[in-house]
């Protein structure tokens, strides 16, 4: 099995057959994730920087565990603290990694298309961890791979992305993902929160009500309010936000059909999703965390196959 692409960029670029390819490879890591000795040597003498020139946890640390499973080498680069705060270039900071022999680059940048600018520059296999509002495509598999792991399947799957599309760039990779594998998509919010180009880049139906986005849909994923990223108001309060389009237990419960839940995290709890909700039997919250390891080990063995 090998991917058509040197580099994980976005789900835009990918094939349907690649993302099959991973979703697989990501299967049967999950199963070697489950042993008493979890690691293997796939990617011995392979070494790896993740760098980060925005705050992550979740993604960092998962990118880390899923590296030191496969027995990589790695070397973790925050840009505070770093020659990038004294005005060093992205390009001048690359390069002088990649002196140092390195294979791969895991990137997380606040500007969109750095990991293409990347890509375009160095000989390195660059993986997308998230660019500004553009693309996050690791998230998307891993949703991908929660979604087919609770319903064995994605096509005709209906998904409700629900929250603050605007400032998402998982929605961007979920959307493209999605409707890659089969599934149908709407996206329901605040029409604030929703840019007007959506329906015409990606064919995708717009709700306004929460409560008949969840009345269609199978899996909601809800996606967090990024307040950080919001210059201006562009909702009332985080309150007013709860009471229109918050994923409560009463909302779920006026349901005909239990509904799968799930969220990227972190969640701002109370607010784009309540407490008994997140932690309820129809979440996938803790289950995408754990499947996160298993779908970046597949991306990582995979493109180190591909460029070795």
């Amino acid at each position: 099995m090998a991917l058509s692409t040197r580099h994980l960029l976005g789900i835009k670029e990918l094939l349907p057959s690649d993302i099959a390819t991973i979703l697989e490879t990501a299967a049967q890591f999950k199963e070697v994730l489950q042993r008493p000795i979890k690691k293997v040597p796939s990617l011995r003498d392979v070494t790896i920087v993740n760098l980060f020139y925005e705050n992550s946890t979740r993604t960092r640390i998962s990118f880390e565990l899923a590296e030191k499973r496969l027995s990589a080498d790695t070397i973790n680069f925050s840009a505070s603290g770093s020659s990038v705060s004294k005005g060093e270039t992205l390009l001048d900071t690359v390069n002088n990694i990649l002196s140092m022999k390195v294979d791969m680059v895991v990137m997380r940048h606040s500007a969109s298309g750095a990991p293409h600018f990347l890509a375009k520059h160095i000989p390195a296999a660059i993986i997308n961890a998230g660019d500004g509002i553009n693309e996050h495509p690791t998230q998307a598999l891993l949703d991908a791979f929660s979604i087919r792991e609770k319903l064995g399947t994605l096509e005709g799957v209906r998904v409700a992305i629900i929250g603050d599309i605007l400032h998402s760039r998982v929605a961007q990779s979920n959307i493209h993902l999605l409707q890659k594998m089969g599934a149908e998509v709407i996206v329901c919010g605040p029409p604030t929160l929703i840019p007007r180009y959506l329906t015409e880049a990606f064919g995708v139906r717009v709700e306004y009500s929460v409560e008949k986005a969840l009345a269609w849909c199978d899996v909601a994923n809800v996606l967090r309010i990024q307040l950080e990223r919001q210059n201006q108001v562009l909702f009332s309060s985080l309150r007013e936000y709860n009471l229109a389009y918050g994923i409560t237990r009463r909302r779920l419960d006026a349901l005909a059909k239990p509904i799968t839940i799930m969220h990227p995290g972190p969640i701002n709890r109370g607010v784009e999703l309540d407490s008994d909700v997140a932690d309820g039997p129809h979440s996938l919250v803790l289950q995408q965390v754990e499947n996160g390891v298993a779908v970046r080990m597949a991306v990582l063995y995979l493109l180190a196959n591909r460029n070795g």
